[in-house]
């Protein structure tokens, strides 16, 4: 079985208002060392047998801060460590971090995709945002990964960042649909303790620009704008948040909503075996020192059963626009877990009744029209 890699960089040169991630700001002298440790994990997990790699992700943070030297050092490590046969090598970038020398290197090192974290279009809605790039980086960005040979690229929209309006949404659109990546991401602001946008927007407060934040109703009407024109565009919309060109779905990032394994270097990085997941440590300096001591920065390991199992199946399978075989999961799990599954069975049926989700044939999906309230279809039919 195919094996994807993700390898986390949690530093950023600044930390975006929206942000609920594990990342922080540190001095470049930090980046050596860490990335040293990454090397040091990947070959000690490559002296036993796996399967061959096929997808590489190094995401953050911001992966595209590290100096290309020692991206090549990791991707080397990776190749001399493990069966490699990386159809899809994926690197994270925010535009004002790149330029042609640098997006050049990125492809010796092997990189054949970028995902370019470029948000929004609109200059006002960066800044509030915290973002370091501006409209303009965007297009240098984009002019040198094409000049360096990346026929890949992924771009990011957020619908609902602080003063979006309808007009400054659809412009954004405009100057995406004109760039025309291959893949395109949209996510709808998410508002929780996370981040300190979402601290502020929950307390009242109006730091961060939080009383600016469109409601839910407006973010979305963007999504909807976002999904009806990356269609006429000739997009494949494949999963709630992903849409891409003929050919260009993310391989690495199908393997999580397929429950396919992978494995995740470097702190607080992710794995999954198909029944097992664990966690590295958060805290970078503690990752590197655990790696330096020669101990396992392995934590928070979870066996998962058969009930969760069976709720991953659908919780992530239902990301996905073409649904899930519900006739491979009843016969897979109606045996050992028939309670749970005529539980199921009911609530689905509600569901299809109320025009949350839709059967097609032994399959059931997401309604198209329901996309944007899909927690709350999880939540009733899961909960």
């Amino acid at each position: 079985m195919s094996l994807g890699v993700y390898i986390q960089v949690p530093f950023c040169q600044t930390k975006c208002t929206y942000c609920n991630f594990h990342t922080g700001v540190v001095s470049s002298d930090r980046h050596r060392p860490y990335a040293e440790a990454v090397c040091r994990e990947i070959a000690n997990a490559g002296e036993s047998p796996h399967s061959t790699v096929d997808t590489v992700y190094v995401g953050g943070g911001t992966p595209s801060l590290l100096d290309p030297a020692h991206l090549a050092k990791i991707m080397d490590t990776l190749r001399a460590s493990f069966r490699s046969e990386a159809l899809e090598a994926t690197l994270e970038a925010d535009p004002e971090t790149i330029a042609p020398e640098k997006a050049a290197a990125w492809v010796a090192a092997g990189f054949n995709r970028i995902s370019l974290g470029s948000q929004s279009f609109d200059d006002r809605e960066l800044q509030a945002a915290g973002r370091m790039h501006r409209r303009a980086d965007i297009f240098k960005a984009v002019e040198s990964l094409r000049g360096a040979g990346i026929r890949n690229i992924s771009m990011d929209l957020i619908a609902g960042l602080p003063h979006q309006a309808p007009g400054s949404w659809e412009k954004s659109l405009d100057e995406l649909l004109g760039i025309r990546p291959e893949h395109v991401s949209v996510y709808m602001l998410e508002i929780d303790e996370g981040s300190r946008l979402g601290r502020e927007s929950l307390a009242g407060g109006s730091r961060y620009s939080a009383q600016s934040i469109p409601d839910d109703d407006t973010i979305a009407d963007f999504y909807e704008s976002a999904r009806q024109r990356l269609a006429a565009a000739g997009y494949e919309h494949y999963e709630i948040s992903n849409w891409g060109l003929p050919g260009h779905r993310s391989s690495h990032n199908l393997k999580y909503w397929l429950r396919k394994p992978y494995l995740g270097f470097g702190a607080g990085a992710h794995s999954f075996d198909g029944v097992m997941r664990w966690a590295n440590a958060h805290d970078p300096a503690r990752y590197v020192v655990c790696i330096e001591q020669g101990s396992s920065p392995s934590e928070q390991f979870e066996g998962l059963t058969p009930f969760q199992i069976l709720d991953e199946e659908f919780f992530v399978g239902l990301r996905l626009l073409e649904g899930i075989d519900l006739a491979r999961i009843e016969s897979e799990f109606s045996g050992e877990l028939p309670a749970r599954m005529a539980a199921l069975r009911e609530r689905i049926e509600r569901l299809l009744s109320l025009g949350f989700i839709e059967r097609d044939g032994g399959r059931i999906r997401l309604a198209h029209d329901r996309l944007t309230v899909s927690n709350e279809v999880f939540i009733q039919l899961l909960g």
